[in-house]
């Protein structure tokens, strides 16, 4: 249970009940990303504590990576990063969503093509199928996170395509069209982003990124998605249970 006030007659150490406040709100956005949290100063007075009792719960969550310490500016709130978990099969803004942060994406194409022979081969379609290639970048809240290239054979593209593809949630929609992932097989690698890639996510060209390939298989086996998302190391990474 969440702890709102300060009671010096609680067992709880004073250090710790602030400590739980500060994360109810940085949970609860009311001190959002990058913005300074109040003083020391400000916090001693609302909570009627000493200065070694704030400083106690803030060097805590600075030393847990919520909050960041700003030579000549204060503590600011940091920027979470994404856990993409290689456990479950889903999609980004889920990911976004689980972290409390707002999913969205800006579509920078959206067409069939007949000369990904690549591709093609990857979804096992024919010669003379197209399929319909979708690139977007992914933001979570107003920071961009991803560079996603989706490839989908052409009976799911057009589908996809009667969806307003700046907000469509893919898998959410191969669902209510009763088509349903299986399973799928993901590749990730340590990539460095071209001038291109820096560009629309923000960052340093040569920066480091973390591509993920996914192939996902329907119910039948068949391949039915072949992605390639480029995230920003700085702002995503992937937990990995392992058991023995």
């Amino acid at each position: 249970m969440k702890i709102y006030t300060v009671d010096p007659s609680n067992n709880v150490a004073l250090y710790l009940q602030v400590k739980e406040i500060l994360i109810d709100r940085i949970q609860n956005r009311v001190w959002p990303p990058n913005t300074l949290i109040p003083t020391e100063q400000e916090l001693m007075q609302e909570f009627n504590v000493s200065r070694t009792t704030i400083r106690q719960a803030i060097s805590i969550l600075v030393q847990e990576g919520l909050l960041e310490k700003k030579q000549g500016k204060g503590t600011i709130v940091k920027t979470q990063q994404l856990v993409g978990s290689l456990g479950r099969l889903k999609g980004f803004a889920e990911e976004v969503m689980e972290r409390g942060q707002i999913p969205h994406s800006q579509l920078l194409r959206a067409e069939f093509s007949g000369s990904l022979f690549d591709e093609k081969s990857m979804l096992q379609v024919t010669e003379d199928e197209k399929i319909l290639v979708i690139e977007r970048i992914r933001f979570a809240d107003s920071t961009p996170i991803a560079l996603e290239r989706t490839c989908w054979p052409e009976k799911i593209g057009q589908i996809l395509m009667k969806y307003d593809l700046q907000t469509a949630k893919f898998y959410q929609i191969l669902e209510e069209n009763n088509i349903f992932l299986k399973r799928a097989k993901e590749k990730i690698s340590a990539i460095n982003a071209t001038i291109y890639e820096a560009d629309v996510l923000g960052i340093r060209p040569g920066e480091a990124l973390l591509e993920m390939s996914r192939l996902s298989f329907g119910l039948d086996d068949r391949p039915i998605e072949f992605t390639k998302t480029k995230y920003r190391s700085d702002h995503y990474h992937y937990d990995i249970e392992l058991k023995r």
